[in-house]
């Protein structure tokens, strides 16, 4: 993996947000009848902003394409750092416009890998809009997590002014109280001004505090199987195998079932890694659990991924060493315990 060398944006200190370290952060006179004030404030103190002098923020002030991106990669913290390159990846790799000596360069690099959607033409020196803006802040959010937005559509009385491919940002953002309208107006196609732009990002670092993506869902592994033994007339003995591992230290267990109306029974189970601080003979091994459930029910596996046990019905299961055995379909004495 290349070693990226550290940047100093020295010569556009005054045209960023970017705060140089080592500089005193003192308020700003331009921002005291500001309504971002405290936000503004936040940031400064945090190392996210700095102003274009050290006592003048310029509120009012418009923000370039090249200065948001730098401030959306900063303020999320958004890297590149678990992606490996052959070679060090170059501004002009993805871009037609930006220079790879510019010094905004890497923040276009990273914002590009991190999913932002930015044309391959973009002008670096174009005035962002809040739609735009809200857009590339959208799509940054994402990059902590998977959240569940609520599902619900906000009019806006210049709703046709919107383009369509930002909306559902726009909306987003909206219903999360991120953003907000004016009166009903967004007004997507103003230029965002330094003052809205810090509101918008310290209310999006607040929302990545407070609230908690989604649980990534794991992908199936394709060498678990499953196969389906009578005991009796009303159970059957499921058996989950892992296939051949390496070791003993590889294990599965049933986390939960869950009994459906529609007639099945969804076990969920969980793969266990060998003990890294143990010592395991090399032997071929064959990691696999079994279960007993209802003959009426039909089985079907689920990769548990809620980081712990799947509940069951209160009066449907308990669980045991051996799974989970709906009290309604007894096990003859014969089964295997």
């Amino acid at each position: 993996m290349w070693m990226r060398k550290r940047r100093t944006f020295a010569t556009a200190a005054l045209l960023t947000f970017t705060l140089s370290i080592g500089s005193t952060v003192n308020a700003f006179s331009d921002i005291q009848d500001d309504p971002n004030r405290e936000a503004i404030l936040s940031l400064q103190q945090s190392g996210v902003v700095s102003g274009v002098t050290d006592e003048l923020f310029a509120p009012k002030g418009t923000v370039t394409m090249a200065q948001g991106v730098v401030l959306l990669v900063k303020s999320l913290d958004l890297n590149i750092d678990n992606i490996r390159f052959i070679k060090e990846p170059k501004a002009s790799d993805y871009f037609t416009k930006v220079p790879d000596d510019a010094w905004y360069a890497q923040a276009f690099v990273i914002a590009h890998l991190n999913g932002l959607p930015l044309d391959k033409d973009v002008d670096p020196q174009q005035q962002l809009t809040r739609e735009q803006f809200a857009n590339l802040l959208f799509h940054a959010l994402l990059t902590k997590g998977d959240y569940a937005f609520i599902e619900m559509y906000v009019m806006l009385k210049d709703e046709k002014d919107v383009n369509p491919d930002y909306m559902e940002a726009i909306q987003k953002l909206i219903v999360s109280k991120i953003a907000e309208t004016k009166d009903g107006y967004f007004h997507p196609k103003s230029p965002i001004t330094r003052s809205e732009a810090a509101k918008l990002i310290h209310n999006t670092i607040e929302f990545v505090k407070k609230v908690k993506p989604i649980p990534a869902i794991p992908e199936e592994d394709p060498n678990v199987t499953m196969s389906v033994e009578k005991v009796n007339d009303e159970v059957n003995k499921v058996t989950i195998t892992w296939g051949e591992r390496p070791n003993p230290g590889y294990g599965i267990s049933v986390t939960g079932i869950e009994f459906t109306e529609s007639g099945e029974a969804i076990i969920s189970y969980r793969l266990h890694e060998p003990d890294p601080d143990k010592f395991y003979p090399q032997v071929i091994s064959e990691a696999k659990t079994t279960t007993f459930v209802a003959s009426s029910y039909k089985p079907v596996l689920r990769q548990a991924w809620d980081g712990g046990s799947s509940s069951s019905s209160a009066g449907e299961g308990v669980s045991g060493s051996t799974g989970i055995v709906p009290p309604d379909a007894p096990v003859s004495s014969d089964a295997e315990q």
